[in-house]
């Protein structure tokens, strides 16, 4: 997780993006594309840089995490060792378990163990604020569906055009607006064609004005400087791509009572107009003229049935010369239809005629236009009835001219609502996904019961300090009080709570040094630049392994100075050796960090052989066993200072000592 960064000072007025670690020419350049880089990388906002073409969240993080060391000139490398960055991956999934979204558990990445006093405080600064916050269940539940905002696609649209004589200004147009179509026209006469194609047309040039064709055509000449009122698609398309993350943030403002400058109420009303694919909704005189446009064939072609059904019945039904049934042969032949119908059943074709037709506008709803559909069927003596294919074909224009004329009129409307509010909209979704940070860090201190430590002097103390990492509930963990200045050897009974006990000690340091809280009711860590944790060994080394370890161990002590404080912790480092070898290296390598005033806790077995083979006086604290209770250990989980705490066997022998009286285990125990 750790990755060093450079440590070349620089504020965010002269940053120079390519100076981040991880950032090359290239993501440099999609970082400028950004509306504001400097700020993102500042505040770690993993949503706005994974907006740069290319970046994912992960990389992001990545990119957001060099960025804070570079600005606190941090040279990273808190996490010396293995074992030190595994513990730090299984504290940051407990914080992340704990986020909703999936830019709260990236952007927790960007929260590290450091060095830096700055950063340190700036980390704590967020952390207090966190820990004001209520986890309330039911913001939680609006941060599910709460989101990065995405780049909206390409947006085309064919139902209205710009139109102007002016090669200077097409070219313009052409780049302002790529949305709409651009026409050049040289008279009315042209202006007339494209109407006749377009729902609407907008001609740039002045001279267009007064100007009388049919058609629904305007004339603005500064219509490239209003996008909004020429495209509003371009706006509401930002809106539609992102309603149900914007719909949640609003939710999520107001359950949290979130301080945003986002007016709230006209953003929720005008995304409640919108839907997903940036159509105005909630228009039913839009929704009358859209339904007419869709329902037009289907009413016409049941229009027919009706006059034809009704005619029908009056033919067969008719009283005349011939037979009807005779008659309705003939009429199907064709012969002379026009002159039966019109002689013999003209009061009958008319009412066949006149039911089609209310049929036809009742169908479609049709106001404005009823006058054009009733002519769609004539008054002309024909049967069957049918319709006039030119008169169903000017409806159907002029229902979607003004179905089209209506839709740009409403996003028009819709679009001035909402052209404001792209900004503020963007930062309510940014202080919506923060929350879900701070919420998660409110969340771990909580179910962890934390508090933030105090970050001052030498060494390590912790009272009623409780593991989540062990693998039980954190209910039944035993709480440890445990402090050190200065370095120490720790002994205690198998299975009595050592390695847990270290794992507590460096979970505390990393996680004040990532300036969140720690799980004790108190806890005073004084500031490290590393941290070097060495886990329990599985096995004697060979030659070559030994050498190694001994090498990593004689560097380590070497480079601890005032100027670069260390804190060592290591489980058992006997196992990689002969005892009687282990303990006189140990001996060595703890005097050698006491002499640099290191801080140091070394587990082991050996601890009485360490403390005997030493030259200076090594502090041992034992973790004591209270005894066995029905075969099992009872144990103290907190190290008692200065005392060399009993192995598991001088409890056996002590026990059977206590049951036997023949002398045998009592001479075993004085051995101990």
């Amino acid at each position: 997780m750790e990755s060093d960064a450079d440590t070349d000072p620089g504020s965010d007025a002269d940053l120079d993006l390519e100076s981040i670690p991880g950032v090359g020419a290239k993501t440099a350049d999609a970082l400028r594309d950004l509306e504001a880089p400097e700020r993102a990388l500042r505040e770690g906002d993993v949503a706005t840089l994974a907006r740069a073409p290319g970046v994912s969240e992960g990389r992001a993080a990545r990119i957001a995490r060099a960025a804070v060391r570079r600005r606190h000139d941090d040279p990273g490398g808190f996490l010396a060792t293995d074992r030190a960055r595994e513990l730090y991956r299984d504290t940051l999934a407990l914080l992340q378990e704990r986020a909703v979204t999936d830019y709260g558990a990236k952007r927790l990445e960007t929260f590290y163990p450091s060095a830096s006093e700055s950063r340190i405080e700036e980390a704590r600064a967020f952390a207090e604020r966190a820990l004001a916050r209520d986890p309330d269940p039911s913001v939680r539940e609006a941060l599910t569906d709460v989101a990065p905002l995405g780049s909206p696609g390409d947006v085309r649209v064919r139902d209205r055009c710009l139109a102007t004589s002016d090669a200077e200004t097409y070219a313009r147009a052409r780049e302002a607006v790529p949305e709409l179509s651009v026409e050049l026209v040289d008279d009315a006469r042209q202006l007339a064609e494209l109407a006749r194609g377009y729902a609407t047309v907008i001609a740039l040039d002045s001279e267009f004005a007064g100007i009388d064709v049919e058609g629904d055509v305007r004339v603005q000449s500064d219509a490239l400087e209003n996008p909004v009122e020429v495209v509003p698609e371009r706006t509401l398309q930002f809106f539609a791509t992102n309603r149900g993350p914007l719909r949640a943030a609003v939710t999520v403002a107001r359950r949290a009572d979130l301080d945003v400058a986002c007016d709230l109420e006209t953003l929720a009303d005008a995304l409640e107009r919108l839907d997903d694919e940036g159509e105005v909704t909630g228009d039913d005189e839009l929704d009358r003229l859209a339904a007419a446009v869709e329902g037009l064939d289907t009413a016409v072609a049941e229009a027919e049935r009706v006059a034809n059904d009704g005619l029908r019945e009056a033919i067969e039904a008719r009283d005349v010369t011939i037979e009807g049934t005779d008659l309705l042969s003939l009429v199907e032949q064709g012969a002379g239809v026009d002159s039966l119908l019109s002689q013999e059943l003209s009061g009958e074709y008319e009412a066949a005629v006149e039911r089609a037709r209310e049929h036809l506008v009742d169908a479609l709803d049709l106001e404005g236009t009823a006058d054009l559909a009733r002519r769609a069927f004539g008054d002309r003596p024909t049967y069957p009835v049918e319709r006039d294919e030119e008169v169903v074909s000017r409806l159907r224009e002029e229902l979607r001219a003004a179905r089209d004329r209506r839709r740009t009129r409403r996003k028009r409307e819709l679009a001035r609502d909402l052209a404001g509010l792209r900004g503020d909209a963007e930062a309510l979704v940014s202080a919506a996904l923060e929350l879900d940070v701070e919420l998660a860090v409110a969340r771990f201190a909580a179910d962890f019961d934390c508090t933030m430590p105090a970050i001052e002097g030498e060494g390590f103390e912790v009272e009623g300090g409780r593991s989540p990492l062990l693998d039980v509930p954190f209910g039944e963990v035993e709480p440890v009080d445990y402090g050190v200045e200065g370095v120490a050897l720790l002994s205690g009974v198998n299975s009595g709570g050592k390695t847990s006990t270290l794992d507590l000690v460096a979970l505390v340091v990393t996680l004040a040094h990532m300036g969140l809280p720690v799980p004790a009711e108190r806890a005073r860590v004084g500031r490290v630049a590393e941290l070097h944790y060495y886990a329990k060994s599985q096995g004697t080394l060979d030659a070559g392994a030994f050498e190694s370890t001994l090498r990593e161990f004689g560097d380590l002590v070497t480079e601890v100075s005032a100027d670069r404080p260390v804190l060592v912790l290591v489980d058992e480092l006997e196992s990689i050796t002969e005892p009687g070898a282990a303990a006189d290296i140990m001996a060595g390598i703890l005097e050698s960090l006491s002499d640099r005033d290191a801080t140091a806790v070394f587990v082991s077995h050996l601890a009485r052989e360490i403390r005997a083979a030493a030259e200076a006086d090594l502090a041992v604290d034992g973790i004591e066993a209270e005894g066995l209770v029905d075969g099992e250990l009872r144990v103290n989980r907190s190290p008692v200072k200065g005392t060399l705490a009993r192995s598991t066997p001088e409890l056996i022998v002590e026990k059977l000592a206590g049951e036997d009286g023949t002398g045998f285990y009592e001479g075993l125990l004085e051995k101990f």
